[in-house]
Parts: structure tokens; sequence; C-alpha cells
């Protein structure tokens, strides 16, 4: 399982356009990047690869990492940074099986699924396949599974990607708060690649309107506001999850430059064999 990070960014990216920050400028003359959330999965065994989520950089990512074009894809949410690069594959690809959650969301009325397929209907190539959240399903000689995760308000899923023949595994929050349901940390412990969501450090969250939330035993919030991870919270779900590995992710470009490029956050491009 060769697992490369195309985009470990957050909505805005780092670096933001036109935002002269210090950690803004700092990733320009370093030259790197933290793009739209996208995950891309080789297996090397039957020449097949998975993408996890559409990032609107899809057609740059794929171009910048020489990655192969995805036989399968997961749709875990349908945030505009995670889904609105599906268009990318008009003319691209021939045929596209995507795997999206089956359960209705109160907030929309509609599946992960339904509305993948709705928007994207004029794309021939699509066949979106529904999804039961915590049943596997086998794809590019992968056993996926969708869990859900606390992304309010829509439904949003996490998901674990094994390999039946080596036992690799990965992980992947999802985004997410720190509550995540105890029937999906089960699904998602013991890999040997978590890659997480860490929007900013837990001393951010005294800027949100909702403050933070899930503190630890020392105090410190785990989730900032509602929604997603503090760089705290996703480490102490690795340690939950007992992580062989951790890569923090959705990262975004308010993490102070003096922080925003030290371990275990992740950067585009990195590469994982497991």
């Amino acid at each position: 399982m060769r697992v490369t990070l195309l985009g470990t960014g957050d909505t805005t990216g780092t670096p933001t356009v036109g935002c002269d920050c210090d950690t803004c400028e700092a990733a320009r003359e370093r030259g790197l990047e933290r793009t739209r959330f996208s995950v891309h999965v080789e297996n090397e065994r039957t020449g097949e690869s998975l993408l996890v989520d559409f990032s609107p950089d899809f057609r740059y990512q794929f171009l910048r990492d020489g990655v192969s074009l995805p036989d399968a894809a997961v749709v875990t949410h349908v945030h505009f940074d995670h889904l609105d690069g599906l268009g990318n594959v008009f003319r691209l690809v021939d045929a596209l099986t995507v795997y999206a959650a089956g359960e209705t969301d109160p907030k929309t009325g509609q599946s992960v699924a339904e509305t993948v397929a709705e928007d994207y209907h004029y794309l021939e190539a699509l066949e979106v396949h529904a999804t039961t959240p915590l049943d596997p399903v086998r794809t590019c000689g992968f056993d996926v599974t969708l869990v859900p995760v606390d992304h309010p308000p829509l439904v949003c899923y996490g998901l674990a990607i094994e390999d039946p023949e080596t036992g690799a595994k990965l992980s992947l929050s999802g985004d997410t708060s720190y509550g995540i349901p105890d029937q999906s940390r089960a699904v998602l412990a013991d890999p040997d690649l978590l890659v997480a969501d860490a929007i900013v450090p837990a001393h951010f969250c005294e800027y949100h309107p909702a403050g933070g939330r899930h503190e630890g035993p020392d105090g410190i919030p785990r989730t900032f506001g509602t929604k997603h991870m503090t760089r705290e919270g996703a480490l102490a779900l690795a340690e939950d999850l007992n992580a062989d590995r951790t890569r923090l992710v959705h990262a975004a470009h308010y993490y102070p430059v003096e922080e925003a490029f030290e371990e275990p956050l992740a950067v585009d491009g990195e590469e994982y064999v497991l």
C-alpha cells in the first residue's frame, strides 16, 4: 500500500491566496504547500489506486505528484473542499466507481451518495455506490470501511483502508471533532498510519466564538469550536487508537510560523509505503 498525501490543507490552503502572514510567506519561501484535502492510495499488488476525496486542486495535485488516475474513489462528505474536484475526471477516465455513505443526512435530506450522484449527474463515467457505514466494501484489492465521525452540521465519515493480503492499514479521521463514536474508533484502531484532522493548535480556541471542547485531563481542548480537532486533540486520538505513525492534515495557515512546519504536521506530496 503506497499512500500519497496529495492535499494536507484546510479550506483555503497554505499559502492562502492574498495572505502575507508569516506562515504563508514561509511556505512560499520554502516551496511548501498544503492544498485542499485528498489522499491517493495505490495497491502495488493489483496495479489499482483509490482516491479519498476530490480536492478542488485535483488537476494540479495529480500533475505535481505524478500519481495514477484512480480506479475507484471515496467521498467522505459534501463540503466543497472535499468534493468539488470531482468534475476534473471529465474525459480523464472511462469509468469510475465512487463510494459514499447511503444514510440520509437530516440537514440536507439526502445521503452523501445521493448528493454526489445528483450534483455530478453529467459525468457518464461515474457510478456511485451507496455504502453502509461500518460495513466494509472491497475495492482496488482493499477492504474500505466508512465510519461516522462528528463534523456538524453535516454527516461526515472517516475511513479505514486495509490490505487483506499484507495486513497493512491506513486510517483517516475525516473532518471531525474529537467526539468520534466508540464504534468508529474500534474500526480505526491500530493503524500503521493515521491521517488526522488537526486544524489549529489548542491555544487558538480562545479566538473561536464557540471556544474549545472535549478538554483532556490537562484541561487542553481537543476540539476547536465544534467540528475540527486541535493539534492536541489529533495527537490524543492517535494515542487512543494506538497508531504506529501519525500525520496531521487539514492544517490552517493560522499555525504560528514557528509551529507550522514541525512534526508531525504534514505537507503535500509526502509518501508512505505500508
